[in-house]
């Protein structure tokens, strides 16, 4: 054996004995290991946007969805991206979770989280809860418009607070988040097959599978590629948000004339009234999530399959956006948050190449 590799495995285990012994005292550890993620990306699933992108949220799901292919369902892992060092769009640093202290279950006195709302929320906008001591909700149930209630169950609520389902994140508070508890979402996922002058599919050479086309935005906030998408309203039904928010993010229909939005609505309309394929519902390793405040999402694809819907439309960035297109799916590319998982179940349900 090499003396680098002699060093290399006296490094590993010097590290593993410090990682050991913090985690023994119940101390957060700073050492980059793979128990402890704290070196890792703080790209959001949604990313830190415009107060009009964290709007209040609520839910009415219509059966609108198949699932042939079974849900993606919550990681039993822990949240990683939930943890990440420093919490985004501020300067705040995140008392530092280890994986094996995730879980509310175990028993960690020394646990002292910082507490951090940011000041957007602070200031009482009409998409953000009031302070936990200055109103009642009512957690885990319809309260009014707002839907309290998660995707995963009930969750436990602590001196008045909602406790995050997937455990400790070093953070209380709300952070960027305006409801106490979970923050719906929703994603759509717009796909089409990929077709030859001729209008034929077209195969790839490896997988010999047809290749597959989905609508994908470029962030200006992060400078990702992702699936548009965004929060839902107060009492607006899930199918809504899906649509409104593809309009808006990926034909910019808030910019162009009255006529032309018509014209747009009705393809749109179309497509996003067929038989969906909801491809996950739950809970979302977000790094804007903190011990009081999360996001869940609902993402649900709708396939152009003749490819005259929405493969005919001429696509053009929102607000949001720096660019959009159509682009091909494949794992090779790099999407942002965990929506390459979603586009990997996608082509599995339409048998297509990933």
């Amino acid at each position: 054996m090499s003396r680098g590799m002699v060093h290399f495995f006296r490094r590993r285990d010097w590290i593993g004995r410090i990682h050991l012994a913090l985690t023994l005292f119940g101390l957060p550890c700073t050492v980059c290991t793979p128990g402890v993620r704290s070196a890792i990306s703080c790209s959001s699933y949604h990313p830190f946007r415009t107060s009009q992108a964290i709007r209040p949220i609520s839910t009415s799901c219509c059966n609108l969805y198949t699932t042939s292919v079974e849900t993606m369902p919550s990681s039993a892992a822990p949240h990683v991206k939930s943890r990440c060092v420093q919490y985004p769009g501020s300067k705040i640093q995140r008392f530092l979770v280890p994986d094996d202290k995730v879980d509310w279950s175990q028993n960690w006195p020394q646990y002292n989280p910082v507490s951090y709302t940011h000041p957007s929320v602070v200031n009482k906008p009409a998409w953000a809860d009031p302070d936990i001591d200055s109103f009642s909700p009512k957690f885990n149930a319809v309260d009014g418009a707002v839907d309290r209630t998660s995707f995963d169950d009930s969750y436990k609520i602590e001196e008045g607070k909602p406790l995050n389902p997937h455990g400790r994140t070093g953070v209380t508070g709300r952070g960027l988040l305006g409801r106490w508890g979970p923050n719906h979402a929703a994603d759509p996922i717009v796909t089409r097959w990929k077709l030859d002058a001729k209008g034929e599919k077209i195969f790839h050479s490896v997988s010999k599978l047809p290749i597959l086309q989905f609508v994908s935005i470029k962030r200006k906030d992060c400078g990702e590629w992702a699936i548009p998408g965004g929060m839902v309203d107060p009492g607006e039904q899930v199918s809504l948000t899906l649509q409104r928010e593809f309009s808006e993010e990926a034909l910019n229909t808030l910019a162009i004339s009255p006529s032309e939005r018509a014209k747009i609505s009705e393809r749109i309309t179309e497509l996003f009234k067929s038989t969906g394929f909801q491809v996950y519902k739950g809970y979302v390793d977000d790094p804007r999530n903190t011990d009081n405040a999360w996001m869940e999402t609902i993402a649900v694809n709708f396939h152009d399959d003749s490819g005259n819907s929405v493969s005919e439309l001429t696509l053009q960035a929102g607000d949001d956006a720096g660019q959009v297109q159509w682009v091909d799916v494949d794992s090779s590319f790099l999407l942002y948050a965990n929506h390459s998982h979603f586009l990997e179940l996608v082509s599995k349900e339409r048998k297509a190449h990933w």
